[in-house]
């Protein structure tokens, strides 16, 4: 079981520019991504400091903007914590959810005073939330306004490959793809995004990031909190400078000292003094997240990736990697109507009295709570018997001094045209995903299924990787040993680590089951 003291000494360790390699570049994209990404970046050469050539070859980095104005440009805890859209169906004939999505440049009120420019859906930061229900297909016409190319990928889901929005499965700019959702599959938290190879880091930073709650009778049937008292909350770091934009540059844990709670700086939450459903998700790039009270209140840990738990676990805090979802429970009747407490954020790097802390809840009011968390929450199938094969993945940079920076999985740079791994249909495989670096953290997203973790560091996973998972941390000389079953569909699917900067400098592989 992981740390938090390790946890925090390998944040501590990635602080000088380690996290994303000294320098960066990336694998050349299909002619149409290189093309628009080399206009993007003739059009914003200060956004796209320190960002390779097309052509994979290292660029050095630009010159640095100076340091993070968010902190002086937003006062903590005075804006209040937005609830992202509901988007609703243009069409539910036939037992399907139709949905009509366009991305487009907008601007968000993220700072007070400034209007930012972001990336979106429908027009919307933080990015909407679709609501969908097990057995019910969903249906999603994205039409793509920007200028780069683009691939949604919906996160944790199982979908057939020509709408898992694969790296390389690209939405030109102007042209309309539909994308479709079996939702053949128990509930879950999951969350949509960019995932064209090479742009994705950059477009999920500045905003193409969504949330798809799945739910199911299961899950309905329980007495957890619902309705006003579930909310989804996206947790995030950015930079920005004097004028209020976003500022994007590769290997720049350090420098993004602004957190962002569903795209806000610091808000605050009024809660009534009652149980709260929290759906939290780490959608950043690049940051780690080590979450508590500041009072060290109880957290009751009730859902991971993939839905529920079969029990749930009382802790103090909450470890989040990039990608990864934890579904809390906290009780506010511990505090006096009027009194408030803050989350807090023990992971560096950057200035402790802002990373440190990433929102308040304000106790406003009392309310009747009839909710309550069962001490029984979902009955998980074992993970199969029958395994077909076990694999070794190897995620590594080379944290040489001056060496050429590549992200590689088993010693290889990410080729689209290559497959990694033959994975027969209808088999269960066991992999142990290896972590071979000394001082950088990764962790590891496998698309199309959601696994079991049978171990990490050769012990048995603690009570919080205990249920259905898609993402997994992966800290300096860690190893994690997971079993999937490939039940559901055939095709290649990506394989990555989810730290997107490491994912688009090559850092991803590909199965091809059949």
């Amino acid at each position: 079981m992981v740390t938090r003291r390790r946890m925090i000494g390998a944040a501590l360790a990635t602080g000088g520019g380690v996290l994303l390699l000294r320098a960066t570049a990336r694998p050349a994209p299909d002619q149409g991504a290189r093309t628009a990404a080399a206009a993007h970046t003739a059009d914003h050469p200060d956004t796209m400091a320190g960002m390779a050539g097309m052509d994979g070859t290292a660029a050095a980095p630009g010159p640095d903007p100076g340091p993070d104005t968010g902190p002086a440009l937003a006062p903590k805890f005075t804006a209040a914590l937005p609830l992202p859209p509901v988007l609703s169906p243009v069409d539910t004939a036939g037992g399907t959810d139709t949905y009509s999505v366009t991305m487009l440049r907008s601007f968000a009120r993220i700072l007070p005073g400034h209007r930012t420019e972001v990336l979106t859906y429908n027009g919307a930061f933080p990015g909407p939330v679709i609501r969908a229900r097990s057995g019910r297909p969903v249906v999603v016409r994205q039409r793509n306004l920007l200028d780069d190319p683009v691939s949604v990928h919906l996160h944790g889901a199982a979908v057939p490959a020509d709408s898992d929005g694969g790296p390389m499965n690209l939405l030109a700019a102007g042209a309309t793809r539909t994308y479709t959702y079996p939702n053949d599959q128990p509930h879950a938290s999951l969350w949509f995004h960019d995932h064209a190879h090479g742009l994705e880091s950059e477009h999920v930073y500045r905003g193409l990031a969504g949330s798809y709650l799945l739910t199911d009778a299961t899950e309905e049937a329980l007495p957890l909190p619902a309705g006003r008292y579930d909310l989804p909350i996206a947790l995030r770091d950015a930079r920005f400078d004097a004028a209020g934009r976003l500022v994007y540059r590769m290997d720049d844990p350090a420098g993004r000292a602004t957190i962002l709670a569903n795209g806000r700086p610091w808000p605050k939450v009024e809660v009534a003094a009652r149980k709260y459903r929290l759906r939290l998700l780490n959608s950043s790039n690049l940051r780690f997240f080590s979450l508590r009270l500041a009072d060290g209140g109880p957290i009751t840990w009730i859902g991971s990736d993939g839905g529920l738990l079969e029990r749930p676990h009382t802790t103090d805090t909450v470890d989040l990697s990039p990608g990864e979802r934890a579904d809390v429970v906290v009780d506010f009747s511990r505090y006096p109507v009027g009194s408030s407490v803050v989350l807090t954020n023990a992971m560096p790097p950057g200035p402790a009295e802002h990373v440190g802390v990433v929102l308040r809840f304000d106790i406003t009011r009392a309310a009747h709570d009839p909710s309550s968390v069962p001490q029984r929450l979902r009955t998980l199938p074992a993970p199969p018997a029958a395994v077909a094969r076990e694999r070794t993945v190897v995620l590594e940079v080379d944290e040489t001094p001056g060496a050429a920076p590549r992200g590689m999985i088993d010693g290889k740079v990410y080729d689209p045209n290559r497959v990694d791994a033959a994975v027969a249909f209808g088999s269960s495989e066991i992999w142990t995903v290896v972590n071979a670096n000394k001082d950088t953290p990764h962790n590891f997203h496998l698309h199309l299924v959601q696994f079991r973790v049978l171990a990490r560091n050769g012990r048995a996973p603690g009570p919080e990787e205990g249920g259905l998972k898609d993402t997994v941390r992966l800290l300096p000389g860690e190893s994690v040993r997971l079993q999937a079953a490939f039940t559901s569909y055939r095709g290649r699917y990506p394989y990555h680590c989810h730290l997107l900067d490491h994912s688009a400098m090559g850092m991803m592989a590909q199965m091809e089951i059949a």
